[in-house]
């Protein structure tokens, strides 16, 4: 992806249940919004199921548990470039990703997922190596295509490049979403990785500001610059489908053009259910509707038959996860370099589960 990244946290007895009230009476059901820590970093992902929380902390390298108190509890730590996560059970997947700082822009050495087992032994499988075997976004051509225009020398295909950003549990694997390939992959439980769609280029009708920021003339005001699509969030909805998110690069990443995707497992077939997105990075499906996560929109919208709301309002989201129960959890970044926050926004009682599955 030739882009700056917009992607640059026992034992036998019962759970330990905390049920914090909420502002919401019976007569009042909007959802309230709840913070439960601040002591993050940059926690880019969400996991939820049933009462259990969660959040892969990129900042700090740690995949932790949020606990009734509040605390953080650490089951995995010192991952490098922390990005995805998805739970199954006893099971937990993640993603890592090695920069190369000596490099301008930095380039990413190495990407996988990481899939850790009941008995808390951890398989890598390394994605980046099938995108130097196979580069599936290959057949993509990006910047401007015009041979005509004074910009055309900015035109490449799919380059070999590989950062992992987005997890969901699917059968007894995973589904990737790889913002730097542009494609979605399925991991088996065996390991073995197969291109489940790669994502088209995102058009992009360039303003004089775009043009200067890309280094080209006047004469490129106007033309149409194909951005490359960078998937991000990854879930599984209604029927197995899997839905996508995708941000997109530069010079498309704050132009509200991310958009939500719907593919077709078995066929690879995409149709857009939604877009004009500012900044998408994480999203999940509950009662079929899709909540998204807009990083530069400053808000989680939901998308309910194709029509996209506002749910709540909420400054730098980075990360949602909707569980089944009714509870959204959402986490945000500070771009001024404060801490992150993790909340959950709920029109009732709010449970979180101490016991942690490791």
């Amino acid at each position: 992806m030739r882009t700056s990244r917009a992607l640059a946290a026992v034992g036998a007895a019962a759970a330990l249940i905390l049920v914090v009230p909420t502002a919401a009476s019976a007569a009042d059901r909007t959802p309230v919004l709840e913070e439960w820590s601040s002591q993050l970093a940059a926690p880019f992902s969400l996991a939820v199921e049933g009462h259990r929380v969660l959040v892969a902390d990129g900042g700090t390298g740690t995949v932790g548990q949020l606990q009734p108190d509040g605390r953080i509890a650490p089951i995995v730590e010192g991952v490098p470039g922390l990005a995805g996560l998805a739970v199954r059970g006893a099971w937990l997947a993640y993603g890592s990703s090695v920069e190369d700082g000596a490099s301008e822009p930095p380039v990413i050495t190495e990407s996988g997922l990481n899939v850790r087992s009941p008995g808390g032994q951890t398989t890598y499988i390394d994605l980046h190596a099938y995108e130097m075997a196979n580069n599936p976004d290959s057949g993509n051509s990006y910047g401007v295509t015009d041979p005509a225009s004074c910009a055309a020398g900015t035109a490449y295909d799919g380059l070999l490049d590989s950062h992992v950003y987005g997890v969901t549990a699917w059968h007894s694997g995973w589904v990737v979403a790889d913002a730097a390939a542009n494609a979605v992959y399925e991991v088996t439980a065996k390991g073995a990785i197969r291109t489940v769609a790669v994502l088209p280029p995102v058009p992009v009708t360039l303003t004089a500001e775009m043009a200067g920021m890309l280094g080209l003339g006047d004469c490129a005001i106007g033309d149409v610059y194909y951005a490359e699509p960078v998937p991000t969030g990854v879930a599984v909805g209604p029927g197995g489908a899997i839905y996508v998110t995708t941000l997109p690069g530069f010079p498309g990443e704050s132009a509200s053009l991310g958009a939500l995707w719907r593919i077709d497992s078995r066929t690879g077939a995409m149709t857009q259910v939604a877009s004009g997105f500012s900044g998408p990075t994480s999203l999940s499906i509950a009662a079929n509707r899709v909540y998204i996560a807009e990083l530069f929109g400053g808000r989680i919208s939901v998308v309910d038959r194709g029509t996209v709301t506002e749910f709540a309002a909420l400054p730098g989201a980075v990360g949602v996860a909707a569980s089944g129960n009714g509870t959204v959890w959402a986490s945000t970044l500070d771009f001024t370099g404060g801490p992150g926050t993790l909340v959950s926004i709920a029109k009732g009682k709010v449970k979180v589960q101490a016991h942690i599955r490791r």
